[in-house]
């Protein structure tokens, strides 16, 4: 039975739906890979992440790792961050809409998405400092980038359950709705934002990723090797000569249709 699933229409979703729990195990990681390289291949030009029951995830699936090796642990969390990873540097904007409780990986892996969306009553922590450990897929440090070093220390360090709202607040969900609304809200943003220049968001998002490697100075120089070639995309020739055409009739700059080209 699947702990993941992909589908495909205008937008592709990737559901977690391992219910009660959706804990985080090898199979699922397996079938994120495999829903990536669907993505990958597609001409899909936005992902929601989504998960099936009250909870996004507990995160890992801890049941065998007391009696693993640590060498063997080390090879799992290391294959784990590198779908993580893949999944978070896919070309087009990603939107996680999250409910209940997001723990532990489940956090981590909402935080490879561009954007979080959350239910009102959802809660986020990470539970790794109850059990003596760290987070291992790289949860510390992807929340001080949006909310800073000494908020995610203290969410780190207590492992306290932190409600949406106080995630909203120090910028680490991008909007908080209504529980009922959540899906809808989630997945009408993923489908406006697909019709958008998504060449250019995953430029975007190549100069933030250069940008937390190296901070300014190595965004700068990344910049123009990766702006340049926007140039000569469909979406730009359109997009320029529509708004110099505006410019020279004294009309309002047209809204277009861009096609991801």
């Amino acid at each position: 039975m699947s702990h993941l699933t992909v589908h495909f229409d205008e937008i592709a979703t990737i559901v977690l739906d391992r219910p009660p729990q959706n804990r985080i195990d090898d199979q699922m990681v397996d079938e994120l890979a495999e829903a990536v390289a669907a993505i990958e291949r597609s001409d899909v030009r936005a992902v929601l992440l989504r998960s099936e029951g009250e909870n996004f995830s507990f995160g890992g699936d801890i049941m065998g790792w007391p009696d693993a090796s640590i060498q063997s642990l080390r090879e799992r969390f290391d294959y784990y961050m590198s779908v993580f990873n893949r999944f978070e540097r896919l070309p087009m904007p990603v939107i996680a809409a999250v409910q209940g409780l997001c723990f532990g990986g489940g956090f981590e892996l909402a935080l490879r998405a561009d954007m979080i969306f959350t239910g009102e009553s959802a809660t986020f922590g990470h539970p790794e400092q109850s059990l003596g450990i760290v987070t291992v897929l790289g949860g510390i440090y992807r929340a001080a980038e949006r909310a800073g070093r000494s908020r995610a220390a203290e969410w780190a360090l207590t492992s306290e359950r932190v409600p949406a709202a106080t995630m909203e607040r120090f910028g680490i969900v991008n909007r908080m709705v209504p529980d009922a609304e959540l899906l809808q809200e989630a997945r009408a943003f993923a489908r406006k934002v697909a019709q958008g220049p998504t060449r250019a968001y995953a430029a975007h998002k190549a100069l933030l990723r250069a940008w937390a490697v190296g901070g300014v100075s190595s965004a700068d120089e990344a910049m123009l090797d990766i702006a340049m070639p926007l140039f000569e995309t469909d979406d730009v020739r359109r997009g320029l000569t529509s708004a110099v055409n505006a410019l020279k009739a004294g009309k309002p700059r047209p809204v277009l249709d861009f096609k991801g080209r």
